[in-house]
């Protein structure tokens, strides 16, 4: 058993989601988040009254799941990222789980 953990920009929720189901990956959380690349955004963002919105709309997926599912996930999110034309790719890591109940 291993933790998936997947982020993007919520513009591919619908992607993301089919991936899930494409893997087999049927039981899973997603979560609201705000993503950053410009640490100095970060920063300013801090502030008690920010000029501007903080961080992209972003989303997290996270996932109990066997090898072989996040597998076959890792093939169709590199094949989507392949094909996309914007800096913003699905983001894909696995954490190995030592015990769980």
């Amino acid at each position: 058993m291993k933790l998936l953990i997947v982020t993007s920009v919520s513009e591919f929720q619908k992607e993301i989601l089919n991936i899930f189901k494409m893997a087999k990956i049927e039981a899973f959380s997603r979560s609201e988040i705000d993503g950053y690349k410009n640490p100095n955004k970060v920063i300013a963002t801090l502030s008690w009254f920010p000029g501007e919105k903080g961080g992209n709309e972003s989303l997290m997926f996270f996932s109990f799941a066997e090898k072989e599912k996040i597998d076959r996930l890792f093939e169709l999110v590199s094949e989507f990222n392949e094909k996309l034309e914007t800096n913003n790719p699905i983001r894909a890591a696995v954490v190995n789980i030592e015990n769980f109940i």
